[in-house]
């Protein structure tokens, strides 16, 4: 299917904007990246993303200082590892926006501080109070995925009820979470979708369908999602000629579908 992997280049999510406050002076440029749907936001905090400047609007409140430096102790970007220290700046934004309206245009990052609230309970932090709870980190999930629509949250929260982590294993409600998560374009939610149906596991076999969520899984894989290729490439070897066939004629109407 030679034409997917360039129809798949037209895709493109919408961010949006955020009005913050001006930085203190003096500060070194330190990177961190935000969630999607929340590139924009970049100017909420002072334009040199100094760890200075970062730390005075984190201080004062503000959920988008509070998250970068989440991101960056979780990370180790500019400052030494502590996923304590993330866990907390993450709490602090959930506790005090968990209500925000969700359309707002900080909504991605409090979404986002959720999910990474749901990955640290998943398996704790070794040697502090946070310990792993499954059922903690499904419920994190599942409010970011409600609450706020959240892709990455209802990938996480599928993939808990398939997985039957934190909750009872229930593979239709799975599929629906992930189906939502797919359908924004979430590639392992996609991926995970695709193995469902292709397979026939817990669901209606369709190959077609689940060779085009694979397709599109597969077309916007990170490099560290190894395992979606691999999953791309085992459903290809195995699909029909019709398979195929069907399957980039879905592909054309998804792609049609989204530029309409």
């Amino acid at each position: 299917m030679p034409c997917v992997i360039a129809v798949m280049a037209m895709l493109a999510l919408p961010a949006r904007g955020f009005d913050g406050n001006p930085p203190p002076a003096g500060a070194t440029p330190v990177a961190a990246a935000l969630p999607p749907g929340a590139a924009a936001v970049k100017n909420a905090v002072p334009s040199g993303n100094s760890l200075a400047a970062l730390q005075y609007a984190a201080d004062g409140g503000h959920p988008i200082a509070q998250w970068k430096l989440g991101r960056m102790y979780a990370d180790g970007d500019g400052v030494t590892r502590d996923n304590l220290r993330a866990f907390d700046y993450f709490s602090k934004i959930c506790n005090a926006h968990a209500e925000d309206n969700p359309a707002a245009p900080q909504a991605p990052v409090i979404a986002n501080a959720f999910v990474a609230l749901g990955q640290y309970y998943l398996d704790g932090i070794p040697d502090t109070h946070v310990k792993a709870d499954a059922e903690r980190a499904r419920e994190m999930f599942a409010y970011a995925a409600s609450y706020f629509g959240d892709a990455n949250a209802q990938f996480h929260l599928g993939r808990l009820y398939l997985e039957g982590r934190g909750t009872s294993k229930d593979p239709k409600y799975a599929a629906r979470w992930l189906g939502l998560a797919a359908h924004k374009g979430q590639p392992q939610a996609q991926a995970l979708l695709g193995q469902m149906l292709f397979y026939g596991q817990n669901l209606p076999r369709q190959a077609a369908r689940g060779l085009m969520w694979l397709t599109l899984a597969r077309d916007s894989a990170t490099p560290g999602d190894a395992w979606i290729k691999e999953a791309y490439a085992a459903a290809v070897s195995k699909a029909s000629d019709d398979d195929r066939a069907m399957a980039l004629r879905l592909l054309e109407r998804w792609v049609q579908g989204r530029r309409n």
